[in-house]
């Protein structure tokens, strides 16, 4: 197609900064959120939730002041399918029926035409409870598991082993333990959850909402409803940020949405406020991550043993899921000859923990990366050499056994990371002026890789399918499940497809994610949209290409102008052209479910993170005062939306590491305000400098690896790492915040403050 690859060469849209397909839309007020629509007659709902953690249900009353006849009541027994919200397993319910597993428990569905009058009326209902033993932390689960939960309280466990574990303790010449722990976090995106739900008694069930994952709604309706895939239509509106939080939990409420809409006959919307979406939904897992490990006097690891635990909450959810990331990431970018990896999730009763951005691995890394400066201190080396001489190579395997193929060169990314930072530099002069200094610097580095797709053979089992169409105008229009929420999906797949057929970026366009409309191409996580969907785009566009030079409409060497002519032609006599690719697994991946080794993903991303930091001793405060985020994520396809994923992945990062702590009262999310739960502002962040390596890959479209979870694994490492090196303390959690400062700090270390009018 030379005329094609002539464009492709002089003017390539992959690897340029095109404008946003969205963004016209976004900045002129015509994008339409969820609580923008309105449907004819609609009426607003409300969830009655449980306000202890666990207890029999004895009775529900409804108190006087309330006209209970003008509102629309739904509990367990209206279901009329499954009682749960199906996902990996089926073991939340949809509404409490007799028990209650955690505080927010929903047990009740109210919904009224005026929304004002919802609160009072939740307000009014009462419930009576016999309450029951319940654990609120990871070591009240493992030892009370007899007690509350019966035989076993562990949701999922995984046992990853390569080489002989047991024989490297007596060739060690130091072997180097600690415990690390980090904290849920909430994903905070900016617009809350939502729902409209519209019921037909012939057509079924139609939701429109804010949401990740289109086909996860679906299947959850179609089970709590006991309807046909037909029967059941889920669109997604505009979406203001996700993060993780927006993939399983929007079932829960498009389920209640739906469940009022049947019972009342008329479309509902249900709104989460933000201390309702704060403290009954999904967050970041809390983890702990016990570490042994046998080192060399050289500082070689030889093996050790990882103990990984999350807390999963109340029910399963996704924690299997992230307990596998989490746990084979923990290894990190490193060779171990010899590895038992143990992973768990535990139930608490507290509301269950899902995705959020990372899924486990900035848990595990966050551990390994400390780790990594202890086994430093121990050898006698510094945090750079103790990484370069365990950095994977070429050939060597990862924890699972997954053999290296890419030719990647941590040394070299280490370097580069090191020379744009300026970090000899830096730690030297550090080093020279903490001594006498009420407000201490230190630097700190983290390296680490993130793999993109689902893990081993999850992609084979998804079986992803994709379409591309092309119009009577000429245009090229791209069918997918995969869903736009600020991450530059619908930008990047558009730009895929005017690369792949050499025509103008502006002559593709995406559909509306819509399950009556497009194909089940996977849900819009795991890192997988450009690298697995987009090399599906890639492959349908080349077929809507086959479909026009067959029919003799399209030589090989054609103009964007002749491709629209050719459109138009052969739609005009056949219609449509659609033409589909679905996913099939690589041969080179192949994975063992039940050992849980081989390839756990088709592509790893690479990074180095460096970060600068100042403890004022006055506050003791931390604030980071430069970051560089040096990755390797194979090809850029669209470097500004990719700058942005590093950028906004690193700010969240930092408030993981010094600010965002979920304060906790038996289960129940103390601080689910936005005036008490701290997160970082523009003003907390510094310079955040983002650089670029670009191997490529052969297994996403034109070189792209997965970047979206990949920048959240870093930050917080090496900024605890940076805060040692200041104060030559070491901290094991996260987040760190002033007060744990202080208590860890000797008290001679705050004389100076003391000289200086600090504390007394």
């Amino acid at each position: 197609m030379a005329k094609a690859a002539i464009r492709m060469k002089n003017a390539p849209i992959v690897g340029t900064s095109v404008p946003r397909m969205e963004g016209r839309g976004k900045v002129t007020g015509q994008a339409r959120y969820v609580d923008d629509m309105v449907l004819p007659g609609m009426l607003y709902g409300a969830t009655v939730r449980s306000r202890i953690p666990r207890a029999k249900i004895k009775q529900i009353s409804f108190g006087p002041g309330i006209r209970w006849n003008e509102f629309v009541i739904v509990s367990a027994k209206d279901i009329p399918g499954k009682n749960c919200i199906a996902l990996i397993e089926d073991d939340q319910p949809c509404l409490a029926d007799g028990i209650v597993n955690h505080p927010e428990e929903p047990l009740l569905l109210l919904a009224h035409p005026d929304r004002h009058l919802l609160p009072k009326a939740v307000a009014a209902v009462s419930v009576e409870y016999d309450p029951l033993p319940a654990i609120f932390s990871l070591e009240e689960s493992e030892s009370l598991e007899q007690i509350i939960w019966g035989a076993d309280n562990t949701f999922k466990s995984y046992l990853i082993e390569k080489g002989d574990v047991d024989c490297v303790w007596q060739n060690a010449d130091h072997i180097v333990e600690a415990e690390y722990t980090t904290g849920a976090q909430e994903q905070l995106y900016i617009e809350n959850n939502g729902m409209i739900a519209a019921f037909d008694p012939e057509q079924g069930i139609t939701v429109w909402g804010s949401l990740q994952c289109p086909y996860y709604i679906h299947k959850a309706l179609m089970k709590l409803f006991a309807f046909a895939a037909d029967r059941v239509r889920v669109v997604q509106m505009e979406t203001g940020g996700a993060f993780g939080g927006k993939e399983e939990y929007p079932s829960m409420i498009a389920a209640h949405a739906a469940l009022l809409a049947r019972k009342a006959g008329k479309p509902v919307k249900i709104i989460y406020d933000r201390l309702e979406d704060m403290a009954a939904t999904t967050k970041r897992h809390p983890s702990r991550t016990r570490l042994r490990t046998a080192v060399s006097k050289d500082g070689r690891i030889l093996g050790g043993e990882i103990d990984f635990t999350i807390d999963g909450g109340a029910y399963k959810t996704l924690s299997p899921v992230v307990l596998s990331r989490g746990a084979i990431h923990s290894g990190g970018p490193y060779y171990w000859p010899s590895v038992r990896i143990r992973a768990k999730a535990v139930a608490t009763n507290a509301p269950p923990h899902g995705a959020f951005r990372g899924f486990g691995a900035p848990q595990s890394l966050f551990a390994l990366e400390r780790h990594m400066d202890r086994i430093a201190q121990a050898v006698g080396l510094s945090p750079v050499e103790i990484r370069r001489r365990n950095f994977l190579k070429p050939g060597q395997t990862t924890t699972t056994g997954q053999t290296i193929n890419e030719e990647i060169d941590l040394d070299k990314l280490l370097s580069r990371a090191l020379e744009l930072s300026d970090y000899h530099a830096k730690k030297e002069n550090f080093a020279r002026r903490n001594d006498q200094a009420s407000r201490k610097k230190g630097v700190g580095i983290a390296s680490f890789l993130h793999g993109a797709g689902f893990t081993g053979s999850g992609e084979r089992f998804l079986g992803s399918v994709v379409g591309v169409e092309a119009s009577a105008n000429g245009s090229l229009r791209i069918l997918v499940s995969s869903t736009e929420f600020g991450q530059g999906t619908n930008t990047v797949l558009c730009q895929i497809v005017a690369e792949a057929l050499g025509i103008a970026y502006e002559d593709v366009s995406i559909a509306q994610p819509d399950t009556d409309e497009v194909p089940n191409s996977g849900p819009t996580v795991a890192s997988r949209t450009v690298m697995v969907v987009g090399k599906l785009v890639q492959s349908a566009a080349l077929g809507v290409l086959k479909t026009l030079t067959a029919s003799g409409l399209l030589s090989d060497s054609y103009s964007p102008e002749e491709f629209r002519a050719a459109c138009r032609a052969y739609t005009r006599k056949h219609g449509k052209i659609r033409s589909l690719a679905e996913y099939e697994q690589p041969e080179d991946i192949v994975w063992d479910e039940e050992k849980y080794r081989g390839s756990a993903y088709a592509a790893f991303a690479w990074a180095v993170y460096v970060a600068e930091v100042t403890v004022d001793l006055a506050t003791y405060s931390v604030t980071v005062d430069d970051f560089v985020a040096l990755q390797e994520v194979g090809k850029v396809l669209h470097p500004v939306l990719a700058k942005g994923q590093i950028v906004g992945g690193v700010a969240q990062g930092i408030g993981f590491a010094l600010y965002e702590k979920v304060v906790w009262e038996e289960g129940r999310m103390q601080n689910g305000q936005m005036t008490n739960y701290i997160m970082p502002t523009s003003a907390d962040l510094p310079p955040i400098r983002v650089y670029f390596e670009e191997l490529g890959n052969v297994h996403g479209a034109y070189g792209a690896k997965g970047i979206g979870e990949l920048p959240m694994d870093g930050p917080a490492p090496a900024i605890i790492n940076a805060v040692e090196d200041a104060l030559h303390v070491s901290f094991h959690s996260i987040p760190l915040l002033p007060e744990d400062i202080f208590a860890a700090l000797p008290e001679s270390s705050a004389e100076p403050v003391r000289e200086a009018g600090g504390r007394e």
